[in-house]
């Protein structure tokens, strides 16, 4: 199947499902998180994340997509980062792999991520990306579904160009990631 990192809003990408980048209590936060329930519709989303709350760190959960375009809302708890040395990368890594495999048990044949735990959680961009790219890859190679890495902001669309296209990188190592530019974002 194939993965595409594409600069653009995740809540306006028509999908079976996307991804909240949530905190482990499912309530409304900022950034990603209050887009995706602001669009959604907060009171109804709200409502449903708390009969499933809490969870922890790695985990997903999904609700439906209420006012989205996308039909289901995967809701994964990412790790915040303090050193690189409590287990972050394996706990990021969770949240892109437990978040594929619930959409496939919910039988979605594309999904939209957003770039987890790199926010407020403080994830450093670079090893972010490289996390979610691999991850990503990992799953599909065996699996029938469609990613997407949504970045929002230019700048760390740049820095995942970058990866992809000049770094000596793991990810570059792969083949297939298309990077996609939305004529909106421009």
């Amino acid at each position: 199947m194939s993965f595409t990192i594409i600069y653009n809003d995740i809540t306006k990408i028509a999908v079976d499902a996307i991804v909240n980048a949530a905190n482990t209590s499912l309530q409304m936060g900022g950034g990603v998180c209050g887009a995706i329930f602001n669009a959604a519709g907060a009171k109804r989303l709200q409502a449903a994340c708390d009969n499933l709350a809490p969870i922890k760190t790695g985990e997903a959960v999904i609700t439906q997509g209420f006012r989205l375009p996308a039909r289901y809302i995967i809701h994964t708890a990412g790790p915040v980062y303090r050193d690189g040395k409590q287990g972050e990368k394996d706990q990021l890594r969770s949240c892109y792999i437990n978040s594929l495999d619930l959409a496939v048990k919910y039988d979605c044949k594309n999904i939209a991520f957003p770039l987890i735990s790199s926010g407020i959680h403080g994830y450093p961009t670079i090893e972010a990306i490289e996390i979610a790219t691999l991850a990503i890859r990992d799953f599909i190679e065996s699996n029938s579904i469609d990613a997407s890495l949504a970045i929002y902001d230019k700048e760390t669309f740049e820095i995942a160009k970058d990866l992809i296209e000049n770094r000596d990188s793991q990810i570059k190592k792969q083949n297939g990631v298309v990077m996609k530019q939305n004529e909106r974002y421009r």
